[in-house]
């Protein structure tokens, strides 16, 4: 096993979007160690102190191309031995801090009620990273749970260039709050070499995301990535230390909750034998539906079981 390093800069990142056809910034064996160093930042959001903000930012925001997402990922990273049909695993080892800000911002007639706030407003959000807090506004403290609103593979060729604002099958903008460090994504490949990209760190998170963005903030990650060629998933799950995980995407929360029910009872049946209709009603009685967020086009729902 060997660790790779990879750092944010206008040649390594790809601006608000996904592509089949990007080229791997990096190619690295299935099992090894990835550190990656992603930053968050908004054009004309920073910190008045120009020595808190890290030179990548201003380099990006000058060189590299926009797509119509606003989330800077870095990669992709092709993974030796990944072909369509396998699952990458990307156990997530270590997330921290890189700087002691973050930003929130609401955007006109956005968010979850865009009826209620049809103006854009912003702010800077200092976090305390020796308390592992935030001041989201005057004299309110939330506890930082930092993690990554993006981990994603390559979408399919007939996907060709898209946004990384709604989650599909690829993964993309999940904002799954529960995959903290020590947690588990599990994503189906399309494309030899899964072309692993990451982004959008999260300094905290409501389940729901209400008014779009999180504590937008940079982070480092610390990644373990493994080709699986003894699962096959249509689309993206998890597991945490105490919980398993799978996830429904769709334009409307109806819609998402039944694709996550049905990928749960999916689990269920291909890992513990359950017939469909004995895994509805352990559904029922013990799996939890959560809203994961409301705001990214597709509508997110995941379900959670206990181990």
């Amino acid at each position: 096993m060997k660790t790779h390093e990879i750092y944010s800069n206008p040649d390594n990142v790809h601006w608000g979007y996904y592509d089949y056809r990007l080229k791997p910034i990096l190619t690295i064996a299935s099992g090894d160690r990835l550190i990656a160093h992603t930053v968050s930042a908004h054009p004309g959001l920073l910190p008045d102190d120009p020595n808190r903000v890290p030179d990548e930012i201003p380099a990006i925001h000058s060189k590299a191309r926009k797509g119509a997402g606003p989330h800077i990922l870095l990669g992709p990273v092709a993974v030796e031995g990944a072909e369509p049909g396998d699952v990458l695993e990307v156990a997530i080892e270590e997330i921290k801090p890189a700087v002691d800000w973050g930003y929130n911002r609401i955007r006109a007639f956005g968010g979850a009620l865009p009826d209620d706030f049809p103006y854009f407003s912003a702010r800077i959000i200092d976090m305390d990273l020796e308390k592992g807090t935030a001041e989201v506004a005057p004299g309110w403290h939330v506890p930082l749970s930092p993690f990554f609103g993006q981990l994603a593979v390559c979408p399919p060729e007939n996907m060709a260039e898209i946004s990384s604002a709604p989650p599909s099958l690829h993964g993309g903008n999940l904002d799954n709050k529960e995959l903290v460090a020590g947690a588990t994504l599990y994503l189906p490949v399309w494309k030899e070499g899964a072309g692993f990209s990451v982004g959008d760190g999260h300094g905290a998170q409501g389940d729901g995301e209400a008014n779009q963005t999180a504590i937008e903030t940079c982070l480092d990650g610390t990644f373990r990535l493994s080709v699986r060629k003894d699962m096959k998933l249509r689309l993206p799950r998890a597991e945490t230390p105490t919980h398993y995980i799978t996830m429904g995407f769709d334009p409307s929360l109806d819609g998402a909750v039944k694709i996550a029910l049905r990928e749960m009872i999916d689990f269920l049946g291909t890992e513990y034998r359950l017939s469909p209709e004995d895994a509805y009603v352990f559904c029922s009685a013990a799996v939890d539906l959560r809203v994961t967020q409301v705001v990214n086009g597709n509508k997110g729902i995941h379900a959670m079981v206990a181990k």
